[in-house]
């Protein structure tokens, strides 16, 4: 599902409301819907979020004018590969969105960002004053507010500050040497929790709040027994 650009949050409003008609009206055709991050083992579902800057309403600061990425582009393409693992229950609230960010998948298991790469955590597309940046991290299951949020904080923490971003990965972002995103829920929720960036982007109260929800996820996927250990546990035992 593709949904038509628009202000922050005009989109994640739109967003809401799709979800909630699938799931309003599929159980009147017999079918179930879900938006889980990965329904199956090795099928994803993502939320890509496809992001341009304007300044003054009608220029967009990404590009430049010859079609490359701006000083404005390159801090904001910085704090969201920076940033956005340190933000990762806004983006990964469940215990489930994690087993998506598998190598080879087109879901990313780094902190990258490249040229029209798919592998890349960040994916920088488009052409001429279309040129923009999609955010290819968070699963179906985001709520979609905390996840633009997530990556409107990091990309003013990149901004702010001016930072500069690594070299973009022009090959598989899969097999480079750059930081690993975390690949189970509670190594992020730890990371959320004390990072000083979340703290200062979002608020201390902020944070805190959603690291309770977080942790309740991460409790409730520690205890809980499956399918799969009493499967294992009953037949493979």
């Amino acid at each position: 599902m593709t949904f038509h650009y628009g202000e922050a949050l005009t989109a994640a409003d739109n967003h809401a409301v799709f979800k909630h008609t699938i799931k309003t009206v599929t159980p009147w055709t017999e079918n179930s819907a879900t938006f889980m991050a990965a329904p199956v083992t090795g099928v994803g579902n993502g939320m890509h979020i496809h992001l341009s800057l304007w300044r003054d309403g009608d220029r967009p600061v990404v590009p430049t004018e010859g079609g490359g990425l701006s000083a404005t582009g390159a801090h904001t393409v910085a704090g969201l590969v920076e940033g956005l693992p340190q933000l990762l229950p806004l983006l990964l609230p469940t215990a489930n969105s994690y087993k998506r960010l598998r190598p080879h998948s087109f879901a990313p298991t780094r902190a990258t960002w490249g040229w029209d790469n798919r592998t890349c955590a960040v994916r920088v597309t488009g052409h001429g004053s279309s040129l923009h940046l999609e955010i290819r991290l968070a699963g179906a299951d985001a709520n979609p507010y905390l996840a633009v949020a997530a990556v409107l904080a990091a990309c003013r923490f990149g901004i702010a500050r001016e930072l500069q971003p690594p070299s973009a990965i022009t090959g598989n972002a899969y097999t480079t040497d750059s930081p690993a995103l975390a690949s189970t829920i509670q190594p992020a929720v730890d990371a959320f929790r004390d990072s000083a960036t979340a703290a200062d982007l979002l608020g201390k109260e902020v944070v805190a709040h959603y690291v309770t929800a977080a942790q309740i996820e991460c409790d409730v996927a520690a205890t809980r027994v499956t399918d799969i250990e009493r499967d294992r546990g009953f037949h493979d035992a």
